[in-house]
């Protein structure tokens, strides 16, 4: 039997809009009440995670910064980080500005951006249908790189960095590999999300990656916290959709991928599901969960 599932959020858990269904709840609620240990496992803040997973219930723990940060949602502690160094933030900041490359910078509590583009225009849209205490925080700032100098905390999770031109994005790929004591996510695919404009939609698609500190990964999260759980990792299923879920995929006992997934990373998983606009997380937990 499985007693802890780690689910992904974009694209995994959310639809295109930034959603979770009606039926993904209902399956989450099911195995909640029978006993399973739903844990949210995303690339986002704490607080972009935590709320949803009050929403859902599944708030014991919960896994932020791809991994960086496992926090204890009823202590409201968190149990376990790996921040990147200021100096290599003001590094990688650097290259992005000499290259007029577009990035954003995740804290435990916000998005810092320049402006609304890519990833930060998705969270901006999503937030317009929430309530104020539920929002994605977004920092506008105008000059980052002297904003970082002097701010005080040290609690950066990653750097996302994104552009719509292969060549440009290819280039900074190159300088950013040359770095040491960092973890580059290599994605070989266009992201690809939706916002509602009135009744209209717009489809974005951007080459993009992310930067953490050297070994930091969900795998690693979720098995510093099953240990802790004393549970075993063959009693473990993961869902995603992404890179940053390959390892916690791979490694798990029973590892699943989105229909959505790019080929290259389904061919990864155990298990392929429905697409995240199809209820693919509620599959996975009737199939494997509610079924056992």
């Amino acid at each position: 039997m499985y007693k802890f599932v780690a689910v992904d959020l974009d694209g995994t858990l959310l639809n295109s809009y930034g959603e979770v269904s009606e039926k993904n709840k209902k399956a989450i609620k099911k195995a909640i009440e029978k006993g399973v240990e739903i844990v949210l496992t995303s690339g986002r803040p704490i607080m972009s995670v935590k709320n949803l997973a009050n929403e859902l219930g599944a708030n014991h723990y919960m896994i932020c910064g791809n991994g960086a940060i496992t926090y204890d949602v009823q202590k409201d502690q968190i149990l376990y980080h790996r921040f990147l160094e200021k100096e290599k933030v003001m590094k990688i900041v650097k290259i992005c500005e000499e290259n007029s490359i577009f990035y954003n910078i995740y804290t435990k509590d916000t998005i810092l951006a320049k402006n609304f583009h890519y990833n930060v225009l998705f969270y901006h849209q999503e937030n317009a249908m929430k309530p104020e205490d539920k929002k994605t925080r977004i920092t506008i700032v105008e000059n980052i790189e002297e904003y970082i100098k002097n701010r005080q905390e040290e609690d950066y999770l990653k750097i996302t960095i994104c552009d719509n031109d292969k060549a440009v994005f290819g280039s900074i790929m190159r300088k950013l590999r040359e770095m040491k004591k960092v973890d580059v996510l290599e994605v070989e695919h266009m992201s690809r999300k939706k916002i509602k404009d009135g009744t209209s939609e717009i489809s974005m698609e951007y080459f993009y990656t992310e930067i953490t500190n050297n070994n930091v990964d969900k795998w690693q999260a979720v098995e510093n916290l099953i240990k802790k759980l004393k549970i075993k990792p063959e009693e473990v299923m993961t869902i995603g959709d992404n890179s940053n879920d390959i390892e916690m995929v791979k490694k798990a006992g029973l590892g699943i991928m989105m229909q959505n997934s790019a080929p290259y990373i389904k061919e990864l998983a155990d298990v392929v599901v429905a697409d995240n606009d199809h209820d693919g997380v509620a599959e996975a937990i009737e199939n494997y969960i509610l079924t056992e």
